[in-house]
């Protein structure tokens, strides 16, 4: 690298050779005209978490203060160091040119970044790549409120104010089950096609709906998957926290499954007990209650826990919430079965099933109050919304 005349770095791209680039945002803002330049800096100063790159020969002076970063050269050789590493690139340069530069970089709407386009002027905002996965739907809309430009979004759901299939409650954490991967495409096709789909929601949050307007009549909603069964539709999406039975797979036929992340676990252990045998007993416990371990939302436990390795270990492979409360908070929970003995030693008259009940945070009842197994104790509850 070399530096500009105020000190700057200068990224020189060439032929053959990934450039070095310094990541700090989730976003990158790329232009190479003046009038892109001058745009590009305005989104910069109103934009949370991206980074703004721009030719070289448009240097105004104060680039190292601001974190801007300069290029020589064509800016097509510097896409591949972009495309790994951002989670959205909004570019002011044309369409066709874009479209051209990243084609060879292309891999997997799950992996590429969203990449949005603005022309010279502003007028428009479009949504070119990765609109439902990468993001950039929403991203095209926050920057063309930001420029004052026309969003264009192309996308089927989202221009007919339906149901986004691959994105149906992902802002609440729901993930479709991997047994189902198969059917997003024909049961999104059923979709924006207006055929009969049903839903069946048995738990989860409930304001899933997210446009302004009525809910096509094509989608209908039933109160179980048999109901849904019986009424033969083209495709279901169903929403569940259950493992289904052998029957109700049926649904699947054409249907995608979603686990929302509604089951609590309590759990209490001895001291350096390890993952494995944690895991172990929290899968023997959601396998006898046919609950998919894929809506575990959090392992509460009590504060004197909150270093103990084997639950740390288990949270970070599933990426679950850890949560402890303190003695006091968890006697403040009424529980079917304290324990003198566990007070004796914690404070408290319960591990897993008050620090479960906290966190649900209600009356109903547990789905397990508690379980000793080994060197753990664990309640099982479900968030209901």
């Amino acid at each position: 690298m070399k530096e500009a005349t105020t000190g700057t770095t200068i990224i020189p791209l060439t032929e053959g050779v990934i450039p070095s680039v310094k990541q700090t945002g989730k976003y990158a803002i790329v232009a190479i005209t003046r009038h892109g330049v001058e745009m590009a800096r305005s989104l910069y100063s109103r934009f949370p978490d991206a980074d703004l790159y721009y030719m070289n020969k448009f240097e105004r002076g104060d680039e190292a203060d601001k974190g801007i970063q300069l290029f020589s050269g064509s800016v097509r050789l510097l896409f591949p160091a972009l495309f790994p590493v951002y989670d959205g690139l909004i570019v002011f340069i044309s369409l066709g040119a874009v479209v051209r530069m990243i084609a060879p970089l292309l891999k997997d709407k799950k992996v590429d970044p969203g990449v949005v386009v603005v022309d010279d002027r502003a007028e428009f905002a479009i949504s070119v790549l990765s609109g439902h996965l990468g993001g950039a739907n929403e991203l095209t809309r926050e920057v063309a409120a930001m420029l004052g430009a026309q969003p264009v979004i192309t996308t089927a759901s989202d221009v007919q104010k339906t149901i986004p299939v691959d994105l149906f409650g992902r802002r609440f954490g729901w993930e479709w089950d991997p047994v189902s991967e198969k059917k997003l495409t024909p049961v999104s096709a059923s979709v924006v096609n207006e055929e009969h789909v049903a839903i069946v929601q048995e738990s989860g949050e409930k304001n899933w709906w997210m446009h302004e307007t009525p809910m096509p009549a094509s989608l209908k909603r039933y109160g179980s998957i048999e109901d849904a069964l019986a009424a033969q539709p083209n495709a279901a999406l169903v929403v569940t926290h259950r493992l289904l039975s052998h029957d109700e797979e049926a649904i699947l036929h054409n249907g995608v499954l979603y686990r929302p992340k509604v089951i609590v676990l309590g759990i209490g252990c001895n001291r350096g007990t390890s993952a494995d045998e944690i895991e172990g007993v929290i899968q023997r416990a959601l396998d006898d209650l046919q609950f998919s371990i894929r809506s575990v939302k959090a392992i509460c436990t009590i504060d004197l826990k909150k270093n103990e390795e084997g639950l740390l270990e288990v949270c970070r492979k599933y990426g679950w919430e850890f949560v402890y409360y303190t003695p006091e908070q968890l006697n403040e929970m009424h529980i079917e079965q304290p324990s003198e003995t566990v007070y004796k030693y914690t404070g408290a008259f319960g591990v897993s099933e008050p620090a479960c009940r906290r966190y649900i945070n209600n009356n109903d009842p547990l789905e397990l109050i508690k379980r000793k197994s080994g060197n753990v104790t664990i309640s099982v509850g479900v968030l209901s919304y």
